[in-house]
């Protein structure tokens, strides 16, 4: 009788032992549940940050396709003058268009390619006009011309390449065109002297065939 009084009693016990057990692995798996769904949201943000890496603000994209064409342009026409020219600082500036510029344009491919950015493999036809002005000319008068296009030309690639290296969003950018302004402001500074030289030579020239034609050398 005795027994059977301890049994009853003990059941009730056992019960809530489960239940106490059952409540304790619910709450656990609650949690570890609730951890998981913390630690997802992070790694979902990151993939989305990640997504966006690699684009390039629109400002730096222009700049590096004008950049592109520019210096095809400079290669192109250095070409013709170390060919063509008829001063000795014409012909090594034309060579020095043609080393320099093809050694930034280079630079500017891996530079484009790796930002996603598809730059002209060829001139455009401002400078395809130009180019096509300047094969008609020769002596004197194509060094004069040459140098007139050269020096315009580069005081405007000084100019871009100043402020992209002060106000580019993309660093790699930046450091491009600040690594490559001394080159460019070298570059001026020859054209400049060496314009000079080509208009002394062009007047002189056209002097000479003044003088020819007139009427006191006949």
């Amino acid at each position: 009788m005795l027994h059977s009084k301890l049994a009853k009693a003990a059941l009730p016990a056992a019960l809530l032992s489960l239940a106490v057990t059952a409540y304790a692995q619910g709450t656990s798996g609650g949690t570890s549940g609730s951890s998981s769904s913390m630690n997802s949201a992070p790694a979902k943000s990151a993939s989305k940050s990640g997504s966006s890496k690699g684009s390039l603000d629109h400002a730096d994209r222009k700049f590096l396709q004008e950049a592109a064409v520019g210096g095809l342009a400079e290669v192109e026409m250095g070409q013709l003058a170390s060919q063509r020219g008829e001063s000795p600082d014409v012909k090594q500036f034309g060579q020095r268009m043609v080393q320099d510029h093809g050694k930034a344009n280079d630079q500017l491919k891996q530079l484009a390619s790796s930002k996603g950015v598809d730059i002209p493999t060829e001139t455009d036809k401002s400078h395809q006009k130009k180019m096509a002005k300047l094969e008609k000319l020769q002596g004197a008068a194509f060094d004069k011309a040459y140098m007139d296009d050269m020096v315009k030309d580069h005081k405007k690639d000084v100019k871009d390449f100043q402020k992209q290296s002060k106000s580019a969003k993309d660093p790699e950018v930046k450091s491009f065109a600040a690594q490559t302004l001394p080159t460019l402001q070298e570059h001026l500074q020859m054209a400049e002297s060496a314009q000079k030289t080509a208009k002394s030579e062009s007047k002189s020239a056209k002097s000479s065939k003044s003088a020819t034609n007139s009427p006191m050398s006949k």
